[in-house]
């Protein structure tokens, strides 16, 4: 007849509890990816769209530091004649030129923006 030792359910509860951690882990990383090409394929598969539009507002999102390097993440919001907003995210460069209260040309496909072309 064995004795269990207070340590043998370690034995047991550990690689559980791991083999569960990397079941989830690896589960977080298939589902971001599965959800980008979603993203990706439904604005291939949009039109591309020039409507006139005004700069209404602006915004950043940092994500990341502490342990991690920092990124700054660019938001700005179109409005158009309807009255229907639509926020796109831009890169660095974009979102340093556009100015709220800008109109001009607003080309984007989907969520991905393409570009703006001010009226003076």
């Amino acid at each position: 007849m064995m004795v269990e030792t207070q340590g043998d359910w370690m034995f047991t509860i550990v690689p559980i509890f791991i083999g569960a951690i990397f079941i989830l882990v690896v589960g977080v990383i298939i589902f971001t990816i599965s959800k980008s090409i979603g993203t990706w394929s439904e604005n291939n598969q949009s039109p591309r769209v020039n409507a006139y539009a005004k700069v209404v507002t602006k915004r950043t999102s940092v994500k990341g530091g502490g342990e991690t390097n920092a990124r700054s993440l660019y938001y700005v919001t179109f409005e158009f004649d309807s009255g229907d907003r639509l926020e796109l995210r831009v890169d660095g460069k974009e979102y340093g030129q556009l100015v709220e209260g800008d109109n001009g040309d607003l080309s984007f496909q989907g969520t991905r923006y393409l570009g703006f072309t001010r009226h003076s």
